[in-house]
């Protein structure tokens, strides 16, 4: 069985969601996508595997979003997928894929809902200063 996590090792939620695939005892095939993007027709068939609109995979904080303009609703789904192929980190993440489906993982035990029938048990640990 083959899953996949579009992955950015700098990200909180990326790394909880690559903890629960491992803690499931599957080993992913991790794609660091700021280091190697998906290209464009990637991108547009895991949206559509998605089955979101292509806004709800465009991050906003820490990105030039705002900068781009990309808060313009009358931008066509191509001008935001265009804008993410230019900027990778406009991708939000992590995307999962597997054999029942494909999910942009937010909040993270979003994942739970396409992995294979195992029992996953996991720990949320709240930080507190």
């Amino acid at each position: 069985m083959t899953i996949m996590i579009y992955h950015n090792p700098a990200c909180g939620t990326s790394r909880n969601v690559l903890a629960l695939i491992r803690n499931a005892g599957i080993e992913p095939t991790t794609i660091e996508y700021l280091k190697t993007p998906p290209g464009r027709a990637e991108l547009v068939d895991l949206i559509a595997r998605m089955g979101v609109p292509v806004r709800s995979v465009l991050r906003e904080k820490g990105t030039p979003f705002h900068e781009l303009g990309l808060d313009n609703p009358a931008l066509s789904d191509d001008a935001l997928i265009d804008a993410m192929m230019a900027h990778p980190i406009l991708i939000n993440r992590p995307i999962v894929v597997t054999p029942l489906g494909a999910a942009l993982c937010r909040p993270s035990e979003t994942v739970l809902d396409i992995l294979p029938n195992t029992t996953v048990a996991f720990c949320v640990v709240s930080e507190r200063g």
